[in-house]
């Protein structure tokens, strides 16, 4: 029920396109702008191909810091939407959402609930990053469980010391006492695990992996 009312309410949100034509994806806008696409059967047995075109540069314009996704049918504007967006398609609904990293969903969700991932376009960082996954399937795996470790650990220390900088603060430390991290690392590692960290995020939304506690962590949600 609760997605239902979320689709309903983004869909509310949604804006008639201009008709405009879609841009190419361009060799120097791999960290700029993320483009997927997705082919459905239209309702007379043609093949249409929508596009989700993401501008990262939009969010830093736009009123709420989120950023807007087009929406393109064959090759045209058809619509757009504030991010988060839920698109109405033929069978079901496109949602695209962001987080501080780069897309951390833009899945085809049919009327049954499943969930497809679109496909990246071959010249953007997240096809490369597919490219690479199809060909070398051991070292994608090792790079994503590098970006795994490089999540958890800095979780794993950063934390306690997040708290007891908490429980330094006056009301705090009056109602719940304070605490004392077990765990003291130098400033300079601590950036180092914070960097480590965000590099494992980017790397976790280019194959559009999101967890909501490891990866929101790592961007201060």
């Amino acid at each position: 029920m609760f997605e239902e009312w979320r689709r309903h309410r983004a869909a509310r949100r949604i804006t008639p396109g201009n008709g405009r034509a879609l841009r190419p994806f361009r060799w120097w806008q791999p960290f700029s702008r993320v483009l997927f696409y997705l082919p459905l059967p239209d309702g007379d047995g043609r093949q249409v191909v929508y596009a989700v075109d993401v501008r990262y540069a939009q969010r830093f314009f736009s009123e709420d810091g989120k950023g807007r996704a087009h929406l393109y049918r064959d090759g045209r504007h058809h619509a757009e939407s504030p991010l988060p967006a839920a698109f109405p398609v033929p069978g079901g609904t496109i949602d695209v959402a962001l987080s501080a990293f780069g897309l951390k969903r833009c899945h085809y969700v049919t009327a049954g609930g499943a969930e497809h991932r679109l496909l990246p376009d071959r010249r953007s960082a997240e096809g490369r990053r597919a490219r690479l996954e199809r060909e070398h399937p051991v070292l994608s795996g090792a790079i994503g469980l590098c970006s795994l470790i490089l999540l958890v650990v800095p979780a794993l220390l950063l934390v306690p010391q997040l708290i007891e900088t908490a429980t330094l603060v006056p009301p705090v430390a009056e109602r719940f006492g304070t605490f004392t991290s077990p765990v003291q690392l130098p400033v300079w590692l601590n950036i180092g695990l914070a960097l480590g960290a965000a590099a494992a995020s980017t790397e976790r939304a280019l194959r559009l992996r999101y967890n909501w506690l490891l990866d929101s962590a790592a961007q201060g949600e």
